[in-house]
């Protein structure tokens, strides 16, 4: 049960009604995410309008995924864990077993994507104040500048949503239980 009202297409605040709908209608179900964000629009906007910011990143959409999985993990967030599952899965973005790595932050067998995770780990310990070292493995796994502040991007996209969840503690919905 959450702890944070569910909002419903019904008794959402108008100003959210819209965001709420469109995304029940995208995903074919209302994620309980959206439904606690909803109960403040603005937050409910910034999680939808960063994500899709995120989005664009150049990162690849696997890349991202080693982001919003490490940080889900590290911060304990079995609904992140399992929306993120989901969301590999189905694009095809990682294979199972970086998914997992991920998940149980442990190393991924992909130098590039462990060296990403790593440093995300590095960068949610050090509230961003990495090492020399941490950025320069960083930056000898191929990544650059520009990647470095879109996985605090990533990171902070992820904080919103793990936080929001572990605040409100709401259920897992049926469809992604399969990814839990």
């Amino acid at each position: 049960m959450s702890r944070i009202t569910l909002q419903t297409a019904e008794t959402v605040n108008p100003e959210a009604k819209a965001r709420l709908e469109t995304a029940q209608k995208n995903n074919g179900f209302l994620p309980n995410l959206i439904a606690v964000l909803a109960n403040a629009p603005t937050a409910l906007e910034t999680y939808q309008e960063v994500g899709a910011i995120n989005g664009r990143t150049s990162l690849t959409g696997g890349e991202r995924e080693v982001v919003q999985l490490t940080a889900a993990s590290v911060n304990g967030c079995g609904f992140c864990q399992a929306g993120h599952t989901a969301l590999s899965v189905k694009k095809k973005l990682l294979d199972d077993d970086a998914i997992k790595a991920s998940r149980q932050l442990g190393e991924l067998a992909d130098a590039r994507l462990n060296a990403l995770a790593e440093f995300t780990r590095a960068v949610m310990a050090n509230k961003g104040n990495v090492s020399d070292e941490e950025l320069a493995a960083f930056f000898a796994a191929g990544y650059n500048e520009q990647q470095a502040l879109e996985v605090v991007l990533g990171v902070s996209l992820a904080t919103l949503c793990n936080y929001a969840n572990n605040l409100a503690r709401s259920e897992i919905n049926p469809e992604l239980q399969a990814y839990a």
